[in-house]
């Protein structure tokens, strides 16, 4: 694997850490209370989001190993351009359904490279 795209999976995956580290022990209602922590928690998704754009760009056969991709670039472009109708809500559902999936698939893909 390109040490490019290499850069971009440790981004992702240190944003992961991150965003499971800032959530830690936290509920819906804890998210809701923070504005600091809802700040921080779309920024780490906005990097997720660049990052694999731009890893997807260089190598487009990784998205045969990180599940809805697309779906994520997506809500990154979301949160950047239509942040007014963001809700936090979903923002929180993803934390919790969905960032353990892309933690494990991310991680998996730098182990192989290793």
């Amino acid at each position: 694997m390109q040490l490019e795209i290499l850069k971009y999976l440790y981004d992702i995956r240190h944003a992961c850490q991150l965003l499971k580290q800032f959530t830690d022990a936290k509920d819906l209602s804890d998210y809701l209370a923070n504005t600091m922590l809802r700040s921080a928690v779309e920024r780490q998704f906005e990097i997720i989001g660049e990052a694999l754009n731009q890893a997807l760009r260089r190598d487009p056969s990784l998205a045969n190993h990180i599940s809805n991709s697309g779906r994520i670039i997506a809500f990154r472009n979301r949160l950047i351009h239509g942040y007014a109708s963001i809700s936090d809500e979903v923002v929180w559902g993803l934390l919790e359904s969905q960032l353990p999936i892309l933690t494990q698939e991310v991680s998996q893909l730098l182990e192989k490279s290793n």
